[in-house]
């Protein structure tokens, strides 16, 4: 009966021959956090500013709805301070979107600088571990070669 041969050393003495230098993966890694520790906080900011003209943009609503809904004595008041709340509304809802537009536009240039950042360290980085691997296989095959 044919006995399996076992590869364990074969494989220890391959993987000794040409070294993997884990900096490199730790430098990727490092490089993705910091990425997203930005992204995240460019996102925050949005979601902050976001949030504080939603919550002026109800107060005003409120305040002009407390207007509206005051007790009048002429039937006509009741129609001019509806027409009043619905022009007002609709002169502070074109601000508030144009508002909302301007930090949509800013988280996209911020993304867009991040991301090019990004992708320059990262090609750094991936440069600099190409050049240093091929060095290290190069000595690791000088060396493989010269013991024979």
């Amino acid at each position: 009966m044919a006995k399996t041969q076992d590869f364990t050393a074969v494989m220890k003495d391959m993987m000794g021959a040409f070294p993997v230098d884990a900096s490199a993966f730790e430098d990727a890694f490092k490089t993705t956090a910091t990425l997203n520790e930005k992204l995240s906080a460019v996102c925050l900011e949005a979601a902050d500013k976001s949030a504080e003209i939603s919550s002026k943009w109800t107060k005003d609503t409120i305040a002009k709805l407390a207007e509206m809904t005051k007790a009048k004595t002429e039937p006509a008041d009741y129609a001019k301070a509806m027409t009043d709340f619905a022009s007002a509304t609709a002169e502070v809802a074109a601000e508030n979107m144009a508002a909302f537009a301007e930090i949509a536009k800013k988280v996209q240039m911020d993304t867009v600088e991040l991301m090019m950042a990004a992708g320059k360290d990262l090609t750094e980085d991936a440069t600099a571990a190409v050049k240093k691997a091929t060095t290290d296989v190069t000595a690791a095959a000088k060396k493989a070669t010269a013991t024979k």
